[in-house]
């Protein structure tokens, strides 16, 4: 990918800016086309006139003295379409230039409208996911102070995680977003679950995990442990984001901890419709990717639909992140290519730090 300048993210009227930088390319290879049309035209009659003139010399020379007077019009004849031909070369020189001045900045324009509004709509993309996540955060520190949550692991026993899991599947029936909500002793063993019937989550150990792990050191129910995208198998294998929280005695915040509760999020629900959805042209898709990665360039979702399968490395991108939006143009894989990108700006207090991409290949 060749380096080029980063340009700004900004807002604009799209609609409009489209029409007239549209236009302006319309226009310009309109002139150009007339210009040579006419250009050709008059390098034809000069080379008539030519013979003409070359012509009426010979007759003249042909007619001795009587021919002397004709022999100097048609030698001046030659010497105006010689002029005429000087004077059409260099308007095709001139006009050429100009051309292709006005033909490179209406396709900088149209970079820099089209980069502006992709950057948009990926910073729209990443709210959306933040705000959305955001909740999640909050679901999950909430219900980690349910009263069944507390029973059972308080006395453990069949009746209490029956009760719990029957609990449990009460809130995931008000809240579809997820694929399971586990409820884990403090060795990481799973004692009770909201989908019990789907999910035979019940009796696996996930101590290893990092939601589990940030949630079994923290220092208050005001804390809350988070793993990014991965394939759980606590839910068979689907990709899920997990949010934990520490269940302490009481349901008080800073009681003793006695166990964790976790919330499995049905991430590519929401990551995948976002980015399916991302408002482009017909005829924009078919050359786009739209894309969320994490600071690592780890594809998270994906138009391509390659979650967790790609890494996205580019030293552009860099800069872009370190910007906060933008967007760069550059050669990738051999193709003239816009990078759009919008760092996760955070809502309230809760942020992934992921990264929108937005790749659409350009006409050359």
């Amino acid at each position: 990918m060749d380096n080029q300048q980063i340009q700004p993210a900004g807002s604009s009227n799209t609609d409009s800016f489209d029409n007239w930088i549209e236009s302006i390319r319309h226009l310009s290879k309109s002139i150009a086309s007339k210009m040579n049309n006419s250009l050709r035209q008059i390098d034809d009659i000069n080379m008539r006139v030519r013979l003409l003139s070359f012509n009426a010399q010979i007759q003249a020379a042909k007619a001795g003295d009587a021919g002397r007077t004709f022999a100097v019009v048609a030698n001046e004849i030659g010497n105006l379409s010689t002029n005429t031909a000087r004077v059409a070369e260099g308007l095709a020189q001139e006009t050429k230039q100009d051309i292709t001045q006005l033909s490179d900045i209406s396709s900088r324009l149209d970079s820099v409208v089209r980069g502006a509004r992709l950057v948009d709509l990926a910073m729209t993309n990443i709210d959306l996911i933040d705000r959305n996540l955001y909740e999640r955060s909050c679901d999950v520190r909430w219900w980690a102070t349910d009263s069944s949550a507390v029973e059972a692991l308080t006395n453990l026993g069949p009746d209490s995680s029956r009760f719990a899991c029957e609990r449990l599947g009460v809130i995931l029936n008000a809240y579809t977003v997820y694929y399971d909500i586990v409820l884990c002793d403090l060795n990481g063993t799973v004692i009770a679950n909201g989908r019990s019937g789907r999910f035979k989550s019940i009796g696996m150990n996930v101590a290893a995990n990092d939601w589990f792990r940030k949630a079994r050191t923290s220092a208050s129910g005001d804390d809350f442990g988070f793993e990014s995208v991965h394939s759980s198998p606590l839910v068979q294998g689907q990709h899920i984001l997990a949010y934990s929280c520490g269940v302490r005695r009481n349901g008080q915040s800073n009681g003793e901890l006695i166990g964790v509760l976790g919330i499995l999020f049905n991430w590519e629900a929401l990551a995948q419709t976002i980015v399916h959805r991302t408002p482009l042209s017909p005829s924009e898709k078919d050359v786009s990717r739209v894309c969320i990665i994490d600071s690592a360039g780890h594809v998270l979702a994906d138009t391509k639909n390659a979650i967790l399968k790609e890494r996205i490395n580019l030293p552009q991108l860099d800069a872009l992140i370190h910007q906060g939006k933008g967007f760069v143009i550059g050669d990738y894989n051999g193709t003239h290519t816009l990078f759009a990108l919008a760092v996760a700006p955070g809502y309230e207090t809760y942020s992934t730090g992921w990264n929108s991409l937005i790749i659409q290949q350009m006409a050359s």
